[in-house]
C-alpha cells in the first residue's frame, strides 16, 4: 500500500547514511564497468581464442548469480554493511592480479573472486537502499540508487577500453582495484543495519514475487540481447548513438518512475513502463528491417521503459517479502537475465533473422504489459 510521505520528512538524499551509500555505490560500480570490455582484450591479447575471452566475463557472472543465491542466508548472520563493504573489496583486491599472467586460470581465478563481490555488492545495496529510507520513500531511493548504478557503466564501460590502449592494461588494472577498495572505506559512513529475520518480517509467500520477477526478467533478456547485437543489426554509424541513448534514457526513466511511483502508487507506473519497453522494441526491430535512424527513437523508448520497469518491480517486491529476499530475486532477475537474453537472442537470430527476433521481443514485452496490468503483479 502507499503510504504517504510527511512534508517534514528528510527527502533520501538528505539522509548521511544514504549518501555514503550512493558514493560507495558509484565506486564499487566504477570497478565493475572499467574492466567489463577489458578483461577478454586482455585474454585475446596474450593469445585466447574469442570464446576463451568471453568466458572471463561468463563466468564472472555465473559465480556472481550464484552468490546472490545465498545471500538471504548469509543477510540473516551478518550485518549489511559489513557486507556491503566486503563486497565492495573483493571487486577491487583482487584486480591488479590480473596484471600478473594472461593465462586463463589465472584469469577465470581473479574473474570469480570478483564475481562474489559483485554478488554480494548488488543484493547488499538494494537491501540497503530499502532499509536507510522511510517506506514511503522507497521508490525516489531507489531512482537515486539506480543513478549511482548508472553513471559508471555510462561513463566507464567505452572509458576502460580507451584507457587500456592509452596507458596500458597494468595501470588500468591497479587503477579499477583502488576505486572500490577506497569505496569500501566509504561504506563505513553508511550506518549498522542487520535485516530482520524474514519469517517474522514477511509472511507472504515468495510466490508472490513471481509476476514482478517475470516482467522484470523478461525486459532484463530483452535488454541484455539488444545491447549485445544491436551494433550488428544497424548500421554501424547509429550504433553507438543508439546505446548511448538507451543508457541515458534507462537512468532518466528510472528516476522519473521513483518519483511517480511514491506519489501515485507503483502499480500505476509498472503497466505503462512495460508499454514502453515493447514500443521501443518493435521500433528497434523496424530499424532493423528498413530504417536505421528509427534506432535512436528505438533506444530512448526501450531505455525509459527498462528503467521504470526496474524500479518499480523492485519495489513491488520489497512490498510483498523481507528486503533481503526480494534483492536476491530482483538481482537475479537482471544479472540472469542479461545472459540469458544475449544467448536467446543468438540462437533466434540464427534461425529468423535480426528483424523477426526483436518483433518476437517486442511481443514478449507487449505481453507484460498485460501481466502489469493484473492487481497480482
Amino acid at each position: 500500500m502507499r503510504t504517504p510521505v510527511s512534508s517534514g520528512s528528510p527527502t533520501p538524499l538528505q539522509q548521511r547514511s544514504f549518501r555514503f551509500l550512493l558514493i560507495a555505490t558509484v565506486g564499487g560500480f566504477s570497478g565493475y564497468a572499467l574492466l567489463l570490455p577489458v578483461v577478454p582484450l586482455w585474454a585475446v591479447a596474450g593469445g585466447a581464442g574469442e570464446v576463451a575471452a568471453g568466458a572471463t566475463n561468463a563466468v564472472f557472472m555465473l559465480v556472481t548469480v550464484l552468490t546472490q543465491v545465498l545471500m538471504p542466508w548469509l543477510l540473516k548472520r551478518v550485518d549489511c554493511r559489513a557486507l556491503f563493504a566486503l563486497g565492495t573489496l573483493l571487486i577491487g583486491a583482487p584486480t591488479p592480479l590480473f596484471a600478473l599472467s594472461t593465462d586463463m586460470w589465472v584469469l577465470l581465478g581473479v574473474s570469480a573472486l570478483r564475481g562474489v563481490g559483485f554478488g554480494i555488492l548488488t543484493v547488499t545495496g538494494s537491501a540497503l537502499t530499502a532499509e536507510l529510507v522511510p517506506i514511503a520513500q522507497r521508490g525516489r531511493a531507489a531512482a537515486y540508487y539506480g543513478l549511482a548504478i548508472g553513471l559508471p557503466n555510462v561513463a566507464l564501460l567505452p572509458a576502460g577500453v580507451w584507457l587500456s590502449s592509452r596507458i596500458g592494461f597494468g595501470p588500468l588494472f591497479w587503477a579499477a582495484g583502488a576505486v572500490p577498495m577506497l569505496a569500501a572505506l566509504t561504506a563505513l559512513g553508511v550506518e549498522r543495519v542487520r535485516l530482520k529475520d524474514p519469517k517474522r518480517a514477511a509472511p507472504a509467500s515468495t510466490a508472490t514475487l513471481l509476476p514482478s520477477w517475470t516482467i522484470m526478467a523478461v525486459n532484463t533478456a530483452a535488454a541484455g540481447g539488444l545491447t549485445a547485437f544491436l551494433p550488428l543489426a544497424v548500421d554501424s554509424s547509429v550504433a553507438p548513438a543508439a546505446l548511448l541513448i538507451f543508457a541515458a534514457a534507462t537512468m532518466l526513466g528510472r528516476w522519473l518512475a521513483g518519483h511517480l511511483g511514491d506519489r501515485f502508487g507503483q502499480r500505476g507506473v509498472l503497466a505503462p513502463s512495460a508499454l514502453l519497453g515493447g514500443l521501443g522494441v518493435l521500433l528497434l526491430a523496424l530499424a532493423a528491417w528498413t530504417a536505421d535512424p528509427v534506432a535512436l527513437a528505438g533506444a530512448a523508448v526501450f531505455g525509459a521503459g527498462f528503467g521504470a520497469v526496474q524500479n518499480t518491480t523492485l519495489i513491488l517486491m520489497l512490498e510483498r517479502v523481507d528486503s533481503a529476499t526480494a534483492s536476491t530475486a530482483w538481482n537475479i532477475a537482471y544479472d540472469g537475465g542479461h545472459g540469458l537474453g544475449a544467448i536467446g537472442f543468438g540462437v533466434l537470430i540464427a534461425s529468423t533473422g535480426y528483424p523477426t527476433t526483436f518483433a518476437i521481443t517486442g511481443a514478449l514485452l507487449l505481453a507484460c504489459r498485460v501481466l502489469a496490468a493484473r492487481r497480482w503483479a
